[in-house]
């Protein structure tokens, strides 16, 4: 959406038409209403450039791009001539904009080209075409806070967005839909009593991947402690926690919301993990300085693989651990809990006591086919 209402002021510049303090945009094909978004700034630059600014904004949500800038540099130039079908404006990758690791290519939802589409194409001039170029000053870095590598997405933030609204997974209305859909599981006289809570949309590939029967996976978002409770006072026996280890270091350390804008604390809990297995003080530097939980893991494994592998199975009992004893404060005990870590090139790196055995018990569960069967919530 903004970088839809920054090129689209570009493009006004570039018609010399006033200095726009907005762009009306149609966000969708079922409401051609226009919709009003804020402009930053716009101008005029050297060699028939334009640049537009705009900030992103995601409502009330607790989003990864809040505050982010996001500029759009335009230029008209001649259609082809040739014949070919080619788009009468074309999106380049400027710095902080992710792009598919094989091709180089920007890395573009359906919905964000039609968007552009919608917008641009009956403003852009007979016989010219425009060509845009997106920067995201931030991109580099916020990019290193998602999945995008996992997938193969590389550089920046890619433009994955599929409507105009954002869909929370910090908010409780997400919590509500994801508890409705643990009651509805549970409550079907066929569900066997075991749950995959799966985090985030790489577990969720990953878990059918290794054999996990799809009708025992529920994908929560940052919700965790509610959703165990709600599974240990529902009746689950056996309960398995899949997910990427920089977001379930967290609980290690009795965070059980995960939520970055609410609570951190991921290297003060690797590093004291760290401690408690004797790592001397130069690689508890290291660890505590390293940008992300995959890179100190990584770093100290290039080091000292043994005591790599030490502290990967120390975060993973003490997930288990903390997990029993929150169920316990809530008295919600019963289901047997493991957990099973994966990095961002999703490979599992460690599974906890109990996990292990979870991971390989629960593969041979028999699958079933009907309503139910796999459960997303956004």
């Amino acid at each position: 959406m903004w970088v839809a209402a920054a090129a689209r002021a570009a493009l006004a510049v570039l018609l010399a038409e006033p200095e726009p303090d907005q762009a009306l945009l149609q966000l969708s094909e079922a409401d051609p209403s226009p919709q009003a978004l804020p402009v930053r700034a716009a101008a005029r630059l050297a060699d028939g450039w334009a640049l537009a600014e705009t900030c992103c904004d995601p409502g009330d949500g607790l989003d990864l791009t809040r505050g982010l800038a996001v500029w759009v540099q335009a230029r008209l130039e001649a259609a082809p001539s040739d014949g070919d079908p080619e788009p009468t404006w074309i999106l380049e990758a400027g710095d902080g904009v992710g792009v598919h690791a094989d091709s180089g290519l920007i890395c573009t939802s359906a919905y964000a080209r039609w968007l552009l589409q919608a917008n641009l194409a009956a403003r852009i001039p007979v016989g010219q075409r425009l060509r845009l170029r997106l920067v995201l000053p931030r991109g580099h870095r916020l990019a290193e806070r998602t999945s995008n590598a996992a997938f193969g997405v590389v550089d920046g933030l890619a433009l994955i967005g599929t409507q105009a609204e954002t869909q929370a997974s910090a908010d409780p209305d997400q919590l509500g839909r994801s508890l409705e859909l643990l009651r509805v599981r549970l409550a079907d006289p066929a569900h066997p009593g075991d749950l995959v809570l799966v985090i985030g949309e790489n577990g969720l590939d990953l878990a059918p991947r290794l054999g996990l029967p799809p009708q025992l996976l529920l994908k929560c978002g940052n919700w965790i402690g509610p959703l165990l409770v709600a599974a240990g006072q529902g009746g689950v026996r056996r309960l398995l926690l899949f997910g990427v280890q920089g977001k379930l270091v967290k609980l290690a350390g009795g965070i059980f919301h995960t939520h970055h804008h609410l609570a951190d604390g991921r290297r003060e809990v690797l590093t004291a993990l760290a401690a408690l297995e004797g790592i001397e003080r130069e690689e508890l530097l290291l660890l505590h300085g390293a940008a992300t939980v995959d890179a100190a893991l990584a770093g100290l494994e290039a080091r000292a693989p043994d005591r790599a592998l030490r502290l990967r199975r120390r975060l993973a009992a003490e997930i288990e651990q903390r997990c029993l004893e929150y169920l316990r404060r809530h008295q919600a005990t019963g289901p047997s809990l493991g957990v099973a870590l994966f990095d961002r090139s999703r490979r599992i790196r460690i599974t906890g006591p109990v996990g292990s055995q979870l991971l390989q018990a629960l593969r041979g569960v028999a699958t079933t086919t009907g309503p139910g069967t796999q459960a997303t919530v956004r």
